[in-house]
């Protein structure tokens, strides 16, 4: 599949099966995040996966949708505001930016191997750094359940603004 293809299937999963990510798989989705670029190459990322019971139950509580539940495994992409690139002029962080790369990097080499992923970040930020372990200076930007899609589950269809509305030739 080519990029655009790989682009336009992408979609969020909400229904897992319980059957495990391959390690395999797994590494190459992580992979494909470490080689995102980053400000500077400073690489402020962190990548969690959490995979044990007790850690699923403590993540999955820090998040009200009961559909996480059925994931089998959770990424999880933090790092630390002091690891990013700041500009100068402005004072401006890249933290989010770069994390922003990384994630979306996993997600699509994700879609590649064939597991179901879902972009959160409306999850209780509290909750989720001590479900975690996380230390006070770690941010936690998103995570992704990954898992294969349920038997019979049907992304919702994607709708897009025709690419005019978006777009400003200069």
């Amino acid at each position: 599949m080519d990029f655009h293809e790989l682009a336009a299937a992408r979609s969020s999963t909400r229904s897992f099966r319980p059957d495990p990510v391959s390690e395999e798989s797994l590494r190459r989705i992580l992979e494909a995040g470490r080689l995102a670029p980053s400000a500077k190459n400073l690489q402020p990322w962190r990548f969690a996966v959490v995979q044990s019971p007790d850690a699923l139950l403590r993540v999955r509580a820090c998040y009200s949708r009961d559909w996480l539940r059925t994931a089998p495994t959770i990424l999880a992409v933090s790092g630390r505001r002091s690891d990013a690139w700041v500009r100068s002029s402005d004072g401006y962080n890249s933290l989010e930016t770069d994390l922003t790369i990384a994630m979306d990097h996993m997600i699509l080499a994700a879609e590649e191997e064939g597991v179901g992923t879902c972009w959160i970040a409306a999850f209780d930020l509290p909750c989720l750094k001590t479900a975690l372990g996380l230390a006070g200076e770690d941010e936690i930007f998103a995570i992704t359940p990954l898992g294969y899609a349920a038997e019979g589950y049907a992304p919702v269809p994607k709708t897009r603004r025709p690419l005019e509305a978006s777009l400003t030739w200069l």
